[in-house]
């Protein structure tokens, strides 16, 4: 048996539940319907026994006003545990020439195997050609992008929802970027409710388009979705919770009541991820 790879892990301490989404963590508590604890760095690598997580920065800087978790941060905390952590970076897309260089610094200098984006937190648009040469950058290193598609908790039931927009994070702003940079290998993160069916279809049209499971609970997963993983996307469909929000023992169990075949599960939890990251 493999170790699984959670593809989708934000950090559960203070740089990121107080600093950088602080003013939506009420929330985001009652989105996910818990109580969200800040851990220590230690609490948290002793979630990912026995298992490994790609841990996340956050730069959402420009839209929201708020600190990022650095890059350096991730890093550091993945080589205190490199047997539970891989490091993925992020970088702000409107930070222009900056972004660009930090990303190079960030795979060449830190490490990083790949970059995270909240299109509705960091409120942009992936097909805005203002953003390309940071896609172009990203594809000559070699290393993933994942992006957040579908519905989002940061806001969720509040009056204009905070100001997050929601076609911000709709996937066919990320299927004009897998047209353009096909080398540019895409992970769209979550269940992309209200458009799976759009999903699906990008997943199924584009090579270089991947999908996680992160964010929602295995129980509530749209049948068109559960159909697709267990069929023609098994090999593009990779385990991912969104911790801590949801955390690993609920997504498992959860998962493993899908009726899935072994061969489609053991994909889903570590065969794609590693080698779509080269594990």
């Amino acid at each position: 048996m493999g170790t699984p790879i959670d593809c989708h892990v934000h950090p559960s301490t203070a740089e990121y539940l107080q600093g950088s989404i602080g003013p939506y963590m009420e929330d985001l508590c009652l989105h996910f319907r818990l109580d969200i604890p800040v851990r220590t760095v230690d609490e948290m690598a002793a979630d990912y026994d026995g298992m490994r997580g790609v841990l996340l920065a956050w730069d959402a800087e420009t839209a929201t006003g708020r600190p990022p978790v650095t890059n350096d941060w991730v890093a550091d905390v993945c080589r205190r545990y490199p047997e539970r952590f891989i490091p993925f970076a992020s970088v702000d897309p409107w930070k222009g020439e900056a972004a660009v260089a930090e990303a190079r610094r960030a795979v060449r200098d830190l490490g990083m195997k790949g970059f995270k984006f909240q299109q509705a937190a960091m409120a942009f648009v992936p097909s805005d050609e203002r953003f390309s040469p940071l896609w172009e950058e990203i594809a000559s290193l070699g290393v993933p992008c994942l992006f957040h598609v579908g519905t989002t908790g940061m806001g969720a039931g509040t009056p204009g929802g905070s100001g997050f927009q929601l076609d911000f994070v709709r996937p066919i702003h990320v299927d004009a970027v897998a047209a353009r940079f096909p080398t540019l290998t895409i992970i769209c993160a979550h269940p992309a409710f209200p458009w799976q069916l759009e999903m699906n279809a990008i997943a199924l049209h584009k090579a270089n388009v991947y999908t996680d499971l992160s964010g929602w609970a295995p129980r509530y997963f749209p049948p068109e979705l559960v159909r697709e993983v267990g069929g023609r996307l098994q090999d593009k469909t990779l385990f991912g919770t969104d911790y801590p929000f949801i955390l690993p023992e609920r997504w498992l169990r959860e998962f493993s009541d899908l009726g899935l075949s072994e061969a489609v599960t053991e994909k889903v939890l570590w065969g794609n991820a590693e080698r779509l990251l080269g594990l």
